[in-house]
């Protein structure tokens, strides 16, 4: 007989096999007619314009990282959810199962709260603003004109 484990190994060793022998199998039977269209970056019938190895702002980067980080913890929390839930672990030990779980998760989401004010706290979540730079036409008007033209306007 074979545990729960060995019956995963086997399922996951025989997972790898089919999938190696079907692009073994596709390897074989494909064409192997490359052109220069075939090999340009966009297959999508339009001509590339450019090149398209340029570089994105690292800010979308590090929001992306964050969000998988706190994603991930979903992972986590549904394993959890079933045993926390389950009655026949709770009964055995006089609820102390329960308990032990529930501090467990706590310490959990407490360590990535604390991520989170780390991650905020340095300011990785803002977004970098351009910054404005004003208008360098000098002109022949005073300011205090403009000045009384705006204050004219808003009191109305």
């Amino acid at each position: 007989m074979l545990s729960d484990f060995g019956i995963v190994l086997l399922a996951l060793i025989f997972a790898a096999v089919a999938l190696m022998l079907v692009f073994g199998i596709s390897w074989l039977l494909r064409p192997k007619k490359p052109t220069e269209e075939k090999l340009s970056t966009y297959e999508s019938g339009e001509a590339p314009i450019g090149n398209a190895n340029i570089r994105f702002n690292v800010r979308f980067y590090i929001v992306a990282l964050v969000f998988i980080l706190f994603d991930v913890e979903l992972v986590f929390m549904f394993p959890w959810s079933t045993v926390f839930g389950n009655k026949e672990f709770i009964e055995q030990t006089n609820g102390q199962w329960g308990w032990f779980t529930l501090a467990e998760m706590l310490i959990f989401i407490v360590v990535l709260a604390l991520g989170l004010a780390y991650v905020w706290a340095k300011g990785h979540l803002e977004w970098v603003k351009p910054e404005v730079k004003g208008p360098k036409f000098k002109s022949k008007v005073p300011m205090n004109m403009y000045e009384n033209v705006n204050k004219k306007y808003a009191e109305k």
